[in-house]
């Protein structure tokens, strides 16, 4: 299966008030698991789980076409002043590990879509370098890309959804650093 409309709401539960886990982009391919009351539970090509409406899927098999050039600092730059959207991944909204995602995914490497899970996946670092990354929290709970120059580049809910940036990393995300990684 395949996803059918151009973004899909990805829920943690089947209704349409439940959580925005994620959204699959047209063309994505999805494996169908269940199919309860118009919904179905799917998991994404980087093994991410949850709720879309039947109507968003069709047959085929699907790509995660790569549609961009440069560094993944490249692309990420691309969405700047794109809206903050929990859950989102695309220019209408996103938040700061769809980022991640999709700055690495249009080059056409696909890596996992939530901060804890592109952490894990990454290599921790002594030394930062532009287009590094920086984890927030414990738990983890935010990334940014390192630009160099005490400078980020990220999606931020903060001040009513702001969105993606690029600015001197702020004092309140400093003290609250996790870990340096390079995926």
């Amino acid at each position: 299966m395949r996803c059918a409309v151009d973004v899909a709401a990805v829920r943690s539960e089947p209704r349409d008030d439940a959580e925005q886990v994620t959204q699959a982009l047209r063309g994505e391919p999805l494996r169908v698991e269940e199919r309860r009351n118009g919904w179905v539970r799917i998991r994404t090509a980087y093994d991410y789980p949850g709720w879309v409406r039947d109507a968003a899927l069709e047959e085929g098999e699907g790509e995660l076409a790569a549609d961009a050039a440069g560094s993944p600092v490249d692309v990420a730059r691309s969405y700047l002043g794109v809206p903050y959207l929990w859950g989102g991944m695309t220019e209408r909204g996103i938040d700061c590990s769809g980022l991640v995602h999709m700055a690495y995914r249009r080059l056409g490497r696909l890596v996992p879509r939530d901060a804890d899970q592109q952490e894990e996946a990454a290599v921790e670092v002594g030394d930062l370098r532009p287009g590094d990354l920086i984890t927030y929290g414990e738990p983890v709970d935010h990334i940014a890309f390192w630009l160099g120059e005490e400078r980020i580049l990220h999606a931020t809910g903060r001040e009513n959804g702001i969105g993606v940036v690029e600015e001197v990393e702020p004092e309140y995300l400093r003290s609250r650093r996790h870990k340096l990684i390079r995926l």
